[in-house]
Protein backbone atom coordinates (compact mmCIF):
# COMPACT_ATOMS: atom_id res chain seq x y z
CA UNK A 1 0.00 0.00 0.00
CA UNK A 2 1.30 3.74 -1.13
CA UNK A 3 1.64 5.54 1.82
CA UNK A 4 0.27 8.86 1.56
CA UNK A 5 1.28 12.24 3.57
CA UNK A 6 -1.18 15.28 4.12
CA UNK A 7 1.14 19.20 4.06
CA UNK A 8 -0.98 22.12 4.32
CA UNK A 9 -0.89 25.81 4.98
CA UNK A 10 -3.49 27.62 6.89
CA UNK A 11 -4.44 31.37 6.61
CA UNK A 12 -6.13 33.26 9.15
CA UNK A 13 -8.54 35.86 8.68
CA UNK A 14 -6.48 39.23 9.60
CA UNK A 15 -7.95 41.07 12.55
CA UNK A 16 -5.98 43.24 15.42
CA UNK A 17 -3.32 40.74 17.39
CA UNK A 18 -1.06 41.54 20.16
CA UNK A 19 -1.88 37.86 21.26
CA UNK A 20 2.18 36.14 20.57
CA UNK A 21 4.19 38.39 23.67
CA UNK A 22 8.13 37.64 24.29
CA UNK A 23 9.71 39.60 27.20
CA UNK A 24 8.69 42.73 28.02
CA UNK A 25 10.67 46.02 28.62
CA UNK A 26 10.14 47.83 31.81
CA UNK A 27 6.29 48.49 31.02
CA UNK A 28 6.31 47.63 27.43
CA UNK A 29 4.88 44.52 26.03
CA UNK A 30 6.85 43.09 23.06
CA UNK A 31 5.26 41.25 20.12
CA UNK A 32 7.65 38.00 19.22
CA UNK A 33 8.90 38.70 15.52
CA UNK A 34 11.52 37.45 13.24
CA UNK A 35 12.87 39.11 10.21
CA UNK A 36 12.21 38.47 6.80
CA UNK A 37 13.89 40.48 3.46
CA UNK A 38 14.47 43.57 5.81
CA UNK A 39 11.19 43.54 7.58
CA UNK A 40 9.18 42.36 10.96
CA UNK A 41 6.80 40.15 11.06
CA UNK A 42 4.58 38.69 14.04
CA UNK A 43 5.23 35.42 15.51
CA UNK A 44 2.87 32.74 17.13
CA UNK A 45 4.79 29.40 18.09
CA UNK A 46 4.01 25.73 17.18
CA UNK A 47 3.85 25.50 20.67
CA UNK A 48 1.04 27.74 21.46
CA UNK A 49 -0.77 26.15 18.18
CA UNK A 50 -0.23 22.38 19.80
CA UNK A 51 -1.53 23.70 23.14
CA UNK A 52 -4.74 24.95 21.71
CA UNK A 53 -5.82 22.11 19.53
CA UNK A 54 -5.20 20.15 22.86
CA UNK A 55 -7.62 22.27 24.38
CA UNK A 56 -10.28 21.87 21.48
CA UNK A 57 -9.72 18.17 21.78
CA UNK A 58 -10.93 18.32 25.37
CA UNK A 59 -13.53 20.23 24.54
CA UNK A 60 -14.15 17.93 21.45
CA UNK A 61 -14.41 15.00 24.54
CA UNK A 62 -11.38 13.21 23.04
CA UNK A 63 -9.32 11.18 25.95
CA UNK A 64 -6.66 13.25 26.98
CA UNK A 65 -3.73 13.09 29.56
CA UNK A 66 -2.56 16.53 29.98
CA UNK A 67 -4.80 19.46 31.83
CA UNK A 68 -3.63 22.90 32.19
CA UNK A 69 -3.12 24.33 35.77
CA UNK A 70 -4.57 27.74 35.56
CA UNK A 71 -4.39 28.36 39.12
CA UNK A 72 -0.32 27.68 39.66
CA UNK A 73 1.97 30.61 40.10
CA UNK A 74 3.91 29.91 37.30
CA UNK A 75 2.92 27.74 33.73
CA UNK A 76 2.07 24.33 35.13
CA UNK A 77 0.15 21.26 33.54
CA UNK A 78 -0.94 18.03 35.63
CA UNK A 79 -0.77 14.87 33.38
CA UNK A 80 -3.63 12.29 34.85
CA UNK A 81 -0.94 9.26 34.63
CA UNK A 82 2.11 8.25 32.60
CA UNK A 83 2.26 8.77 29.41
CA UNK A 84 0.14 6.34 26.75
CA UNK A 85 -0.26 7.14 23.13
CA UNK A 86 -2.69 4.18 23.00
CA UNK A 87 -4.92 5.40 25.48
CA UNK A 88 -4.54 8.54 24.96
CA UNK A 89 -5.03 11.23 22.10
CA UNK A 90 -2.82 13.61 23.22
CA UNK A 91 -0.17 11.78 23.87
CA UNK A 92 -0.65 9.86 20.43
CA UNK A 93 -0.97 12.91 18.31
CA UNK A 94 1.82 15.51 20.52
CA UNK A 95 3.99 13.34 21.75
CA UNK A 96 5.87 13.68 25.58
CA UNK A 97 9.10 13.14 26.93
CA UNK A 98 9.49 11.37 30.39
CA UNK A 99 13.30 12.59 31.52
CA UNK A 100 14.12 11.69 35.32
CA UNK A 101 15.29 8.34 35.72
CA UNK A 102 13.25 7.60 38.12
CA UNK A 103 10.28 7.86 36.01
CA UNK A 104 12.14 6.46 33.33
CA UNK A 105 12.26 3.17 34.46
CA UNK A 106 9.17 3.10 35.79
CA UNK A 107 7.60 3.59 32.02
CA UNK A 108 9.84 0.48 30.91
CA UNK A 109 8.53 -1.60 33.72
CA UNK A 110 5.06 -0.67 32.14
CA UNK A 111 6.18 -1.44 28.68
CA UNK A 112 6.07 2.29 28.25
CA UNK A 113 8.49 4.21 25.92
CA UNK A 114 10.02 7.18 27.86
CA UNK A 115 9.60 9.47 24.72
CA UNK A 116 7.84 10.21 21.71
CA UNK A 117 7.77 12.20 18.79
CA UNK A 118 4.84 13.92 18.05
CA UNK A 119 3.35 13.02 14.69
CA UNK A 120 1.45 16.50 13.88
CA UNK A 121 4.29 18.58 12.21
CA UNK A 122 3.49 22.08 12.58
CA UNK A 123 5.65 24.99 12.37
CA UNK A 124 5.57 28.93 13.30
CA UNK A 125 2.92 30.59 12.46
CA UNK A 126 3.71 33.99 10.48
CA UNK A 127 2.01 37.10 10.18
CA UNK A 128 1.25 37.95 6.53
CA UNK A 129 1.68 41.94 7.13
CA UNK A 130 5.12 43.46 8.61
CA UNK A 131 4.73 45.05 11.83
CA UNK A 132 4.28 48.58 11.79
CA UNK A 133 5.64 49.89 15.13
CA UNK A 134 1.98 49.97 16.18
CA UNK A 135 1.17 50.60 19.88
CA UNK A 136 -1.89 50.83 22.27
CA UNK A 137 -1.57 52.43 25.81
CA UNK A 138 -3.64 50.73 28.71
CA UNK A 139 -4.19 52.54 32.31
CA UNK A 140 -3.74 49.97 35.01
CA UNK A 141 -5.51 51.69 38.05
CA UNK A 142 -4.28 51.86 41.03
CA UNK A 143 -6.00 49.58 44.05
CA UNK A 144 -7.36 52.02 46.89
CA UNK A 145 -9.36 52.58 49.35
CA UNK A 146 -10.28 49.72 51.48
CA UNK A 147 -9.18 47.67 48.89
CA UNK A 148 -7.33 44.60 51.19
CA UNK A 149 -4.38 44.00 48.72
CA UNK A 150 -2.63 46.11 45.80
CA UNK A 151 0.12 45.29 43.42
CA UNK A 152 2.15 48.44 43.55
CA UNK A 153 2.15 51.67 45.01
CA UNK A 154 1.07 53.64 42.38
CA UNK A 155 -1.01 53.74 39.06
CA UNK A 156 0.37 52.36 35.65
CA UNK A 157 0.55 52.98 31.94
CA UNK A 158 0.65 49.79 30.08
CA UNK A 159 2.18 50.05 26.68
CA UNK A 160 1.31 46.94 23.78
CA UNK A 161 2.49 46.67 20.90
CA UNK A 162 -0.05 45.31 18.64
CA UNK A 163 -0.43 44.74 14.76
CA UNK A 164 -3.33 43.88 12.33
CA UNK A 165 -2.40 41.15 10.46
CA UNK A 166 -3.45 37.38 9.67
CA UNK A 167 -1.25 34.74 9.72
CA UNK A 168 -0.17 31.28 7.89
CA UNK A 169 1.13 28.60 9.11
CA UNK A 170 2.03 24.73 7.45
CA UNK A 171 1.67 21.36 9.25
CA UNK A 172 2.15 18.09 8.00
CA UNK A 173 0.87 14.43 8.71
CA UNK A 174 2.14 10.81 7.63
CA UNK A 175 -0.72 8.51 7.00
CA UNK A 176 1.92 5.85 8.22
CA UNK A 177 1.25 6.89 11.53
CA UNK A 178 -2.24 8.62 11.58
CA UNK A 179 -3.95 4.85 10.36
CA UNK A 180 -3.07 3.89 14.15
CA UNK A 181 -5.71 5.94 15.73
CA UNK A 182 -7.84 7.23 12.68
CA UNK A 183 -10.63 8.56 14.67
CA UNK A 184 -8.47 11.14 16.96
CA UNK A 185 -6.46 12.26 13.71
CA UNK A 186 -10.01 12.96 12.18
CA UNK A 187 -11.32 15.24 15.41
CA UNK A 188 -7.51 16.60 15.34
CA UNK A 189 -8.04 17.91 11.59
CA UNK A 190 -11.55 18.61 13.09
CA UNK A 191 -9.85 21.40 15.66
CA UNK A 192 -7.88 22.47 13.39
CA UNK A 193 -11.24 23.51 11.04
CA UNK A 194 -12.53 25.73 14.24
CA UNK A 195 -9.12 26.30 16.14
CA UNK A 196 -9.19 28.89 18.70
CA UNK A 197 -7.39 30.90 21.86
CA UNK A 198 -3.94 30.44 20.19
CA UNK A 199 -1.65 32.54 22.72
CA UNK A 200 1.22 32.67 24.44
CA UNK A 201 2.29 34.69 27.15
CA UNK A 202 -0.79 34.58 28.68
CA UNK A 203 -2.35 37.02 26.59
CA UNK A 204 -5.94 37.52 26.71
CA UNK A 205 -6.45 38.77 22.85
CA UNK A 206 -9.48 36.78 21.41
CA UNK A 207 -7.69 36.16 17.70
CA UNK A 208 -9.49 33.40 15.88
CA UNK A 209 -6.80 30.85 13.93
CA UNK A 210 -10.05 29.29 12.32
CA UNK A 211 -8.76 28.82 8.52
CA UNK A 212 -10.16 31.38 6.27
CA UNK A 213 -8.39 29.54 3.42
CA UNK A 214 -6.31 26.06 3.08
CA UNK A 215 -3.94 24.81 0.48
CA UNK A 216 -3.52 20.98 1.16
CA UNK A 217 -1.55 18.25 -0.53
CA UNK A 218 -2.40 14.69 -0.23
CA UNK A 219 0.69 12.68 -1.93
CA UNK A 220 3.59 10.00 -1.93
CA UNK A 221 5.86 12.61 -1.94
CA UNK A 222 7.92 13.44 1.28
CA UNK A 223 7.66 16.72 0.75
CA UNK A 224 5.58 19.36 -0.10
CA UNK A 225 6.64 20.09 -3.36
CA UNK A 226 5.56 23.76 -3.14
CA UNK A 227 6.04 27.12 -1.54
CA UNK A 228 4.60 26.19 2.21
CA UNK A 229 4.30 29.82 3.48
CA UNK A 230 2.74 30.89 -0.14
CA UNK A 231 0.13 33.01 0.57
CA UNK A 232 0.79 36.57 -0.36
CA UNK A 233 -0.36 39.77 1.95
CA UNK A 234 -3.81 39.62 -0.37
CA UNK A 235 -4.80 35.93 0.69
CA UNK A 236 -3.54 34.99 -2.68
CA UNK A 237 -1.25 31.97 -3.30
CA UNK A 238 0.64 32.30 -6.62
CA UNK A 239 1.61 28.74 -6.52
CA UNK A 240 -1.57 27.63 -8.12
CA UNK A 241 -0.19 28.49 -11.32
CA UNK A 242 1.70 25.53 -10.98
CA UNK A 243 -1.06 23.01 -11.09
CA UNK A 244 -1.54 20.87 -14.25
CA UNK A 245 -3.58 17.35 -15.30
CA UNK A 246 -1.44 14.77 -14.02
CA UNK A 247 -1.03 13.26 -17.80
CA UNK A 248 -0.08 15.98 -19.11
CA UNK A 249 3.63 15.99 -20.24
CA UNK A 250 5.22 18.99 -18.56
CA UNK A 251 2.99 18.40 -15.40
CA UNK A 252 4.97 20.43 -12.30
CA UNK A 253 2.64 19.85 -10.00
CA UNK A 254 -0.57 17.17 -10.25
CA UNK A 255 -3.95 19.03 -9.68
CA UNK A 256 -5.84 16.08 -8.26
CA UNK A 257 -3.38 16.18 -5.10
CA UNK A 258 -4.41 19.50 -4.34
CA UNK A 259 -7.15 20.57 -1.63
CA UNK A 260 -8.46 24.08 -1.72
CA UNK A 261 -11.02 25.23 0.53
CA UNK A 262 -12.36 28.98 1.80
CA UNK A 263 -11.63 32.27 0.26
CA UNK A 264 -9.31 31.34 -1.98
CA UNK A 265 -12.10 29.08 -3.64
CA UNK A 266 -15.08 31.93 -3.13
CA UNK A 267 -13.08 34.33 -4.79
CA UNK A 268 -11.89 32.55 -8.28
CA UNK A 269 -13.17 33.87 -11.12
CA UNK A 270 -14.66 31.28 -13.80
CA UNK A 271 -12.18 30.96 -15.79
CA UNK A 272 -9.65 29.77 -13.39
CA UNK A 273 -12.16 27.72 -11.33
CA UNK A 274 -12.92 25.73 -14.16
CA UNK A 275 -8.98 25.15 -15.01
CA UNK A 276 -8.34 24.20 -11.88
CA UNK A 277 -11.18 21.94 -11.55
CA UNK A 278 -10.13 20.18 -15.22
CA UNK A 279 -6.62 19.62 -13.56
CA UNK A 280 -8.33 17.56 -10.85
CA UNK A 281 -8.58 19.98 -7.52
CA UNK A 282 -10.67 19.38 -5.03
CA UNK A 283 -12.52 22.75 -4.47
CA UNK A 284 -14.63 23.60 -1.15
CA UNK A 285 -16.23 26.71 -0.48
CA UNK A 286 -16.00 25.70 3.22
CA UNK A 287 -12.76 24.94 4.64
CA UNK A 288 -14.73 22.57 7.32
CA UNK A 289 -16.18 20.95 4.56
CA UNK A 290 -12.15 20.27 3.11
CA UNK A 291 -11.39 18.89 6.52
CA UNK A 292 -14.18 16.45 6.67
CA UNK A 293 -14.18 15.59 3.17
CA UNK A 294 -10.05 14.98 3.00
CA UNK A 295 -9.97 13.10 5.99
CA UNK A 296 -12.27 10.71 4.73
CA UNK A 297 -10.24 10.21 1.47
CA UNK A 298 -6.73 10.55 3.91
CA UNK A 299 -7.78 8.08 6.75
CA UNK A 300 -10.52 5.81 5.23
CA UNK A 301 -14.18 7.02 5.26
Amino acid sequence: MTNLNLFATVLTYPAPSGNYRGESEENRTVLQKIAIDGQKYAIISPESIRNALRETLILLDQPHNRTRLYEEDQLAVEFKEFPNADKYADDFLFGYMVAQNTEVKEMKKRDLPPKRDSIFRCNLAVALNPYKYDAVFHQSPLNAGNSPWKNASTSALLHREVTHTAFQYPFALSQRDCLQKPDWVRALLQAIAQLNGVAGGHARAYYEFAPRSVVARLTPKLVAGYQTYGFDETGHFSELSRLSSPDAEDCDLPGDEFWLGGEIVRQLNPEDKTRLENTGVHLFANPEKLFHELADTFLGG
